[in-house]
């Protein structure tokens, strides 16, 4: 057969290279960790981009909020997109607008340009984030291969924070913070070839898009985040604060309104009269809100606290990396002969008992005793979680929703890790504040006069005061993140059933997973 007859038997739409799985498994997980790597790879990086442009230390908190707001936000719509368009063509768009904005990123020269290269930074991920999650279940067939790509996806997903808080920490000690950003560049290109060579399209699902619910869902989701932002900087009765959880509500009722009566809503309710898919949800939603909290606090103790230069940093957060991917294989291997619910469990106990231990951190804790033993079991736990609810939330899902459905799982760990990360500021803040009272007064009555001199200009309080205030905001922060981490272990214990179809379905020799 010549080589114009292959191109000619060639189904339109399918790999220039077909029957390579491994590759194609490669570039769908490149694209995730890249997505998710870029929500803290910047954290590390922040004093350094504070300096350099000039940012006020509220304006730079939005150096992360204005990619997780555009990305949490605009998932939904971008899940649909994959379903309607196909999953390879919006994936390709969305790879190339997230390498533009990298790029614009790493040039910009005032504060507006970086935030605004962020948000479109979460446009770009929010297009190609769910689009890659549903392109497994469109490549590998339903079973044992499907279920060890899931595997591999959500090691990624799971481990991509803490790789990019490494990453962040190395190439801001040894080149320069731009680097955070100019690293994506490469690879987005790099993805953007490899993708029509190794991946097929997938089946396009005629319809139009819910233009009114996607446009409800994003607002509601960006105001309720906003709102928490808000919060955690002016308080609660701040006016913008009230407003924006005002319109929150309101929106999200409209979202929930609009869904039910769309004849092809964006986001189908059925799929939440499933327990257990909505039972996931809820876990995911409450565990990445406790996820989030716990990578940004501990940056914070391990830089101002323990004093560890940026990649000292990154390298302490390398065995919650271990842990993670240790406790995704092992649910990888045993789920389909134990079920979901005793990952479910056992998972978020150790989260809650992990958040539990770094409420007790103070000044005097050491690595191994305030961080890593901590880390080490909250890491472990969240591993045995994120396979577990990967492959629950997305099975028994109509490949023509499988999108939707994808993107609604992302939604829930974007959306709770923004409002989680919020609401650990808020109660910082307040905690930091009643201590920083008591250490003024100490301060006062001890200091040197030069150390007085230094704080008259600085008007901050040098350690071993500012170390005391830091410490109590952070231990007082974990007390919620526990709250949370109980509420998915309460879920998994109560809604969560599991019959003998389930597990059978889990093993790719039966139906849908749920009931």
């Amino acid at each position: 057969m010549t080589t114009s007859q292959v191109i000619q038997d060639r189904k339109p739409g399918a790999a220039r290279r077909e029957g390579r799985p491994g590759i194609a498994l490669t570039v769908i997980a490149a694209c995730q960790l890249m997505v998710v790597l870029d929500a803290t790879i910047v954290n590390i990086a922040l004093p350094h981009i504070q300096d350099a442009l000039k940012f006020s230390t509220t304006d730079l908190t939005w150096v992360v909020s204005a990619y997780t707001l555009t990305f949490g936000g605009l998932l939904l719509l971008g899940g649909r997109a994959g379903d309607i368009l196909g999953r390879r063509r919006v994936f390709l768009t969305g790879i190339l607008l997230f390498t533009l904005a990298s790029l614009l990123g790493g040039l910009a020269q005032e504060p507006w340009q970086l935030l605004a290269a962020r948000a479109l930074q979460g446009v770009g991920g929010a297009i190609a984030s769910p689009t890659s999650l549903a392109l497994i279940t469109t490549t590998f067939p339903e079973g044992p291969e499907r279920n060890r790509a899931f595997g591999v996806f959500a090691a990624v997903s799971a481990g991509g924070g803490a790789i990019g808080l490494l990453a962040g920490g190395m190439l801001t000690e040894w080149l320069d913070w731009r680097w955070v950003l100019f690293v994506n560049v490469p690879i987005g290109v790099l993805i953007a070839v490899l993708t029509p060579l190794y991946i097929s399209e997938s089946e396009r699902h005629p319809g139009r898009f819910d233009i009114a619910g996607a446009l409800t869902s994003t607002a509601g989701m960006a105001s309720l985040v906003y709102g928490f932002i808000r919060a955690s900087e002016e308080g609660w009765r701040d006016d913008l604060t009230l407003a924006s959880f005002g319109a929150a509500i309101v929106l999200l009722l409209a979202f929930g309104f609009i869904e039910s009566r769309a004849r092809e809503p964006i986001t189908p309710l059925r799929m939440f009269a499933d327990r257990n898919r909505s039972g996931t949800y809820v876990i995911m939603l409450s565990l990445a809100a406790a996820m989030f909290g716990m990578f940004f606090f501990i940056v914070l103790f391990v830089q101002n606290v323990l004093t560890y230069t940026p990649i000292e940093a990154g390298l302490a957060f390398l065995p919650v990396t271990v842990a993670i991917v240790t406790g995704a294989g092992l649910s990888q291997r045993f789920l389909p002969v134990l079920g979901p619910k005793p990952f479910m469990v056992t998972g978020a106990a150790l989260v809650a008992v992990g958040m539990g231990w770094q409420t007790f951190i103070n000044p005097d804790s050491s690595y191994v005793s305030g961080v890593l033993g901590p880390m080490l079991v909250f890491g472990f736990g969240m591993g045995l979680n994120f396979v577990t609810l990967t492959i629950t939330a997305v099975s028994g899902v109509e490949p023509h929703e499988a999108g939707a459905a994808s993107a609604l799982l992302n939604a829930t760990q974007q959306v709770g890790g923004s409002l989680g990360l919020a609401i650990l500021t808020t109660v910082f803040g307040s905690a930091g504040k009643d201590e920083a009272k008591k250490q003024l007064q100490d301060f006062m009555a001890n200091a040197s006069p030069e150390q007085k001199a230094e704080f008259a200009k600085s008007q901050e309080l040098p350690p071993p005061w500012g170390h005391e205030v830091l410490a109590h905001g952070i231990a007082t922060a974990f007390v919620p993140a526990v709250a949370m981490a109980l509420v998915a272990l309460l879920t998994a214990a109560v809604v969560i059933r599991v019959r003998k179809s389930d597990l059978e379905a889990l093993a790719g020799t039966a139906g849908p997973v749920g009931g």
